[in-house]
């Protein structure tokens, strides 16, 4: 049992910044990488970026030097940087994480989401 907890969300102006989190915690042997999806109104569900437990990242086209994403292994926790946010990054985002658990199960989890809203 793994729960994925997000924060940060909010309304931003376009050009502006924002910083979101999530903390994965419970039955967890090992965090193998957490990322970020986001779903934007009338879009489907997108990939935005990922890092691993080395620290090697990926990012989608879109977002490539605007977002940073980074993460903290002892504290099973995963941040995205938004910088200069544009309306078009309005979305739910979601955070996910790749566990090994404790019971030996592999599996995805997902936080619950954050609604970023760019707008003026």
């Amino acid at each position: 049992q793994v729960q994925l907890v997000e924060s940060g969300g909010g309304l931003v102006q376009p050009g502006g910044s924002l910083r979101l989190s999530c903390a994965a915690s419970g039955r967890i042997f090992r965090v193998n990488l957490m990322g970020w999806f986001r779903q934007a109104p009338g879009k489907q569900r997108e990939f935005v970026a990922r890092i691993t437990s080395a620290g090697s990242t990926i990012y989608t086209d879109s977002v490539k030097g605007r977002f940073i994403i980074s993460g903290d292994n002892a504290k099973n926790t995963v941040y995205l940087q938004m910088n200069n946010v544009k309306p078009g990054d309005t979305a739910v985002y979601y955070c996910y994480a790749d566990v090994r658990t404790i019971d030996g199960s592999s599996d995805r989890y997902w936080g619950q989401g954050t609604q970023v809203t760019a707008s003026s």
